[in-house]
């Protein structure tokens, strides 16, 4: 019986890819000898960050290199600001935004994406000690998020409307680790953020926080391409994919991120 189930689901994942144009090109067709440039947030561990060395490091820009190194490519990281992303797409500077970068509703037609990669959801981060135990909780408290974050953008949706009315204030930032030091000397009372990024701040600050149960928003990461350049991107997603079937983006993974987290079915989830 599983073999048999096994079986249906191997032909409905082939046809699915047939549909959806997720096979990786021939390599007569694939933009070889090129550079491939990534814009991403360097400021935006585990997924785009600087190392202890000084060196760009990541889940995404791994991702990448792997992506570039299977088809001949030579990668290009390019650390933009996070919210001239769009200008930096637009003007040609950068080929894509790949760095923890969330495929909503609201962006669905601004950019042609791959597939989604990772599972991800919008949550609150507050100290252990700060006596906010719910969303209900922040009524009358400082929220703050990143600006032209994607969970900036859910705290001002209609579905987060009523919670968002309830703040004291809704303070932007220009990325999460001064975030982080606005909660720890208590000028804030909680940060809204991905889950990843929140489960990485919390461990690398040795404890200290908490994240609240309920999620502000449920989403998902993709690469972003400027709106039309479909060729480039399913270039780029048939490598994605086929990482994720011979188990290479797992093991990526495991140096920076939950696995749990990873999303290994591409196509099933466009």
């Amino acid at each position: 019986m599983k073999k048999k189930i096994v079986a249906i689901l191997l032909a409905v994942l082939m046809l699915t890819m047939l549909m959806s144009g997720c096979q990786k090109p021939a390599a007569d067709d694939a933009d070889t000898a090129r550079t491939f440039t990534v814009g991403f947030d360097a400021e935006f561990p585990p997924y785009g960050y600087i190392d202890d060395n000084g060196d760009y490091d990541g889940f995404d820009l791994a991702l990448a290199a792997e992506v570039c190194d299977r088809l001949g490519w030579e990668l290009k990281l390019q650390a933009i600001v996070w919210d001239s992303k769009d200008a930096e797409l637009e003007s040609g500077n950068i080929d894509c935004i790949w760095n923890g970068f969330t495929k909503s509703e609201e962006r669905a037609d601004q950019y042609t994406w791959t597939v989604p990669y990772v599972d991800n959801s919008q949550v609150i981060v507050v100290r252990n000690d700060s006596g906010i135990a719910s969303l209900a909780d922040l009524a009358g408290k400082t929220v703050m998020v990143q600006a032209g974050s994607s969970a900036l953008s859910a705290l001002e949706s209609e579905d987060c409307a009523d919670l968002t009315a309830t703040f004291g204030d809704l303070l932007e930032v220009a990325d999460y680790n001064a975030g982080f030091m606005e909660l720890e000397n208590g000028t804030v009372d909680a940060i809204a953020m991905d889950i990843g990024v929140a489960n990485y701040q919390i461990a690398t600050r040795g404890g200290g926080y908490t994240i609240l149960d309920e999620a502000i928003a449920t989403e998902v990461y993709a690469v972003g391409f400027l709106l039309g350049n479909t060729d480039l991107m399913y270039t780029v997603q048939g490598v994605l994919m086929e990482m994720a079937y011979d188990g290479t983006m797992l093991e990526i993974a495991e140096k920076y991120v939950d696995k749990g987290l990873v999303i290994d079915s591409l196509c099933l989830l466009d």
